[in-house]
């Protein structure tokens, strides 16, 4: 009789120890299952996420805006220490009369060979032919494109719109002539560059015409210069920048005809100086 007692006591406990044994089992499978889960949601969210960034281009408002521009735009140097543009104080650019008149050759047979709306300006790309000199190099004229309102200031003045005229050099560095714009007589110049506009975002115009650009430069030549980068990504550093001291004109319907075209104010608002010396001829 008490060996009875004993298997049945015994079976029992096997039993509870089974049935303990199942439970831990049940649990423990349920937390995998469900750590797998969550591993599955986070890896879900950060591929959506990296997509998301993927997808992102960056523009001049919101979230992909200038402010977001080192984050979207990942090997770029838009975070960098030495961006444009810049607030250009007269009486603290230093004047150096080692500063030479800038030595640019424009003909007026080179071509614009068409205008392009990239979706963030007006751009005129030019055949080889015009070029400047700076330092014992040569840099190509590639291309001219706007912003308005302009982003370099000068003590503090925005001017409705600038020209940015990109030359490159064999080695790839880059030097940039920015003319401020003002309101004022019509300027048959530009009568004769947005005769080739209105162009949608993303469509291209074959112009291949001659064009003089030395008649788009200031009578007075006199320029602040500085270096600096890029206005847009990738922001590219070590860029000479040849900033005239003097605008040019252009009517206030010219400068509406342009603005429609582009991004509303696409200009990079001020960087800080930090250190750099701003020259300025006599």
């Amino acid at each position: 009789m008490k060996l009875k007692i004993r298997d049945r006591q015994s079976q029992r406990n096997k039993k509870s120890v089974n049935e303990k044994a199942k439970a831990i089992l049940i649990c423990a499978l349920a937390v995998l299952t469900l750590g797998c889960e969550s591993n599955q949601k986070v890896t879900k969210v950060r591929e959506t996420s990296h997509e998301r960034n993927k997808e992102l281009h960056w523009s001049y408002q919101g979230e992909t805006g200038p402010e977001h521009w080192k984050e979207i735009e990942k090997d770029s140097d838009c975070g960098g220490k030495y961006q444009s543009p810049i607030n250009i104080i007269s009486i603290d650019a230093k004047v150096d009369d080692s500063m030479k008149p800038l030595d640019v050759h424009y003909s007026s047979k080179i071509k614009i060979k068409e205008v392009v709306n990239n979706g963030h300006s007006i751009q005129y790309n030019i055949e080889p032919g015009d070029y400047l000199n700076y330092k014992e190099d040569k840099y190509e004229l590639k291309q001219i494109h706007f912003h308005a309102a302009s982003e370099h200031t000068i003590n503090g003045i925005q001017y409705p719109m600038v020209i940015h005229m990109v030359h490159v050099s064999d080695e790839g560095k880059f030097a940039v002539l920015a003319v401020m714009v003002k309101e004022g007589r019509e300027n048959k110049l530009f009568t004769f560059l947005e005769s080739y506009l209105p162009l949608k975002k993303e469509q291209i115009k074959q112009m291949n015409t001659s064009f003089d650009l030395n008649k788009c430069l200031p009578k007075d030549k006199g320029y602040f210069s500085y270096v600096g980068s890029l206005t847009t990504p990738p922001c590219t550093e070590g860029v000479n920048w040849f900033v005239f001291k003097k605008t040019i004109t252009i009517s206030l319907e010219q400068v509406k005809i342009l603005q429609k075209l582009m991004p509303l104010n696409n200009c990079r608002k001020e960087q800080p100086l930090n250190g750099r010396i701003v020259k300025q001829t006599r």
